[in-house]
């Protein structure tokens, strides 16, 4: 899953957060470890019903960037066994402090716990690494590659029937002429512009593709075409506002097109792909600066905006 609302810098900066965090809690258990075997008197916090919430690794999942991770699937799995296992510890420690032999049973409770919660970091860990290696550089929208493999994971929930999912074509509208009147440089400035603006509107889970050019493909799981055409709808009214200047000051705006499709789970990921290109189509040579659903009548080819 990629981590939607962060640049590189930002992913970067939130994997180094995690590792700290991990690192913290690792010395942590090293601590309770010492406790038990050595008949330590315990950290108060820890014998707190909400020790979860009171150490470093716990307050570090409700900072900021820990918060902005929330709408990942695995902060759920990962805050339930760390809750778990702070449950646990504080049972074998209160056996301790009344100088009680721990029950195998509840170190064991204890320990699995802990392994749990260190594989949930872990998996996060890895999704923000590759996150970091998969993102464009210019405009920080996932790389094409293993689009297909992402897509093809989407299109086995819609099989399953555990949600509907829409794709979406866009693009930077007339970007060639923008190109000859304003320079390259202006070019990316747009592109990265509006890589940003969805970022900021869209869920963590959805993808935004860097498709080649000027053309992104954007995923939008867990959304009926109704859903999915407003979210499109609303990033091309909102991009139309953004104000660029050009080099001598004169301000200038830029639309976006895109074309609309469900993905479908009787036709493979590459049919769907073409389907919101055909919309595309439609909606460039319509006059551009519009969002338009793929139908049955579009059966001929793209032939490229006009």
């Amino acid at each position: 899953m990629a981590v939607l609302g962060f640049s590189q810098d930002d992913t970067r900066k939130v994997l180094g957060e995690l590792n700290q965090a991990l690192f913290n809690h690792e010395q942590w258990a090293e601590t309770i470890n010492r406790t038990l075997a050595c008949h330590l008197t315990p950290d108060q916090a820890d014998l707190a019903t909400d020790a979860h919430h009171k150490c470093r690794f716990g307050q570090w999942v409700r900072s900021p960037h820990g918060k902005t991770l929330a709408g990942h699937p695995g902060m759920a799995e990962m805050m339930t066994a760390h809750e778990r296992m702070h449950r646990y510890c504080r049972t074998i420690l209160l056996s301790s402090v009344r100088s009680e032999a721990v029950e195998l049973q509840d170190y064991e409770r204890f320990t699995n716990a802990l392994k749990q919660l260190r594989t949930e970091i872990n998996t996060i860990k890895h999704e923000l690494e590759e996150t970091i290696h998969s993102l464009d550089p210019l405009t920080g929208a996932t790389k094409s590659i293993g689009m297909l493999t992402k897509l093809r994971e989407q299109q086995d929930l819609v099989k399953r029937k555990a949600h509907f999912c829409c794709l979406a074509m866009i693009v930077v509208d007339d970007f060639k002429t923008l190109i000859e009147k304003h320079g390259a440089a202006m070019g990316d400035r747009v592109l990265a512009a509006f890589a940003q603006q969805a970022k900021d509107q869209l869920r963590l889970f959805d993808f935004l593709f860097r498709y080649g050019g000027e053309e992104f493909l954007l995923c939008l799981p867990n959304a009926h075409i109704e859903a999915g055409f407003d979210v499109v709808d609303h990033l091309r009214k909102i991009f139309a506002d953004v104000t660029f200047e050009d080099k001598d000051g004169a301000p200038f705006h830029v639309t976006l097109s895109g074309g609309l499709t469900p993905l479908d789970a009787d036709v493979s990921v590459e049919e769907s792909i073409g389907r919101a290109d055909k919309a595309l189509y439609a909606a460039t040579a319509a006059g551009r600066d519009r969002v338009v659903v793929w139908d049955a009548s579009m059966t001929r080819g793209r032939q490229g905006a006009t």
